[in-house]
């Protein structure tokens, strides 16, 4: 929800908006800004950023916010994300209720404790949408799912980039795809170790019918037996030119090692196979002399 200066029918100002306002008026201060309805109380746009040469009446394209102390005040410097909007900001600082990110203006941006979605470390970024908390102040949280839109431009086998916004070891890894449509990876397509924050190039299984995102790490057929069949050969010629797995060895053992399902390291050690560059034995695969 977007803050309004005053809570007036007709209000305009918007509190954590970039959005043109008029100069009403000049004081020692700076300049106090409004929009064409003069709703509300004029805004203070301090004097080192009013533009050179500004007359009433001119307009000027600012982000209203709170300031250190607490004021609402405009500016004309450029936040890195607006209410409304999900970006990936840095955590910078903590205190006894929350965090602080670093947006691109002079007071720092609160995550509240309430807000945060499994570990937060400083110094590392994570994706978060703003908003107007109950006190009327811009605050972020990393709880994006509801602020995801679900009517991408998507269609089956598209190829995209997302980021992962939470994990669910039970369920998948779900991704903001273009930091802004919800996606998921489900559990049975998730191979390796992926963590929150984690910038991953995905591809489109299927559109459901509410518009969320089925995804996938992987390429389809024969493009991905291509890529387990070079995983394979590297990995054998890192153990000497075996490995103990074979069409016998339990699922987990083939993922721990080679990070792929079972079903693919068979149609992969097949195509190896028939290619003459590996031999099947008991006790695994070897690379033929």
């Amino acid at each position: 929800m977007i803050g309004l200066i005053k809570k007036s029918r007709c209000t305009m100002i918007k509190l954590g908006k970039r959005q043109d306002l008029k100069i009403k008026r000049f004081a020692s201060v700076g300049a106090y800004l409004n929009d064409d309805e003069d709703n509300g109380d004029d805004v203070l746009l301090p004097k080192s950023q009013v533009p050179e040469g500004a007359q009433v009446g001119d307009e000027v394209n600012v982000m209203v916010y709170r300031d250190s102390k607490d004021r609402i005040i405009a500016t004309v410097n450029r936040s890195l994300a607006e209410v409304g909007e999900i970006k990936k900001l840095m955590v910078i600082s903590s205190s006894k209720i929350g965090y602080f990110m670093d947006w691109g203006l002079e007071k720092d941006l609160f995550l509240p404790f309430s807000e945060t979605v499994g570990a937060v470390e400083k110094f590392k970024s994570y994706l978060v949408a703003l908003y107007i908390d109950k006190s009327d102040r811009i605050a972020a949280t990393m709880k994006i799912k509801d602020y995801l839109s679900t009517d991408s431009p998507y269609k089956e086998n598209d190829k995209a980039v997302g980021t992962i916004y939470s994990v669910n070891r039970d369920i998948g890894a779900f991704v903001a795809v273009d930091n802004k449509y919800d996606g998921l990876i489900q559990k049975k397509n998730l191979y390796g170790i992926y963590e929150m924050g984690d910038e991953i190039e995905v591809r489109v299984n299927m559109v459901h019918d509410d518009g969320k995102l089925d995804l996938s790490l992987r390429e389809r057929g024969h493009l991905q037996m291509d890529e387990d069949a070079e995983v394979i050969l590297k990995a054998m010629k890192a153990s000497g030119g075996s490995l103990p797995l074979n069409d016998s060895s339990p699922p987990h053992e083939i993922k721990k090692t080679l990070k792929m399902s079972k079903s693919g390291f068979k149609r992969a050690v097949g195509k190896l196979y028939k290619e003459g560059i590996i031999q099947i034995t008991s006790k695994g695969i070897n690379l033929k002399k």
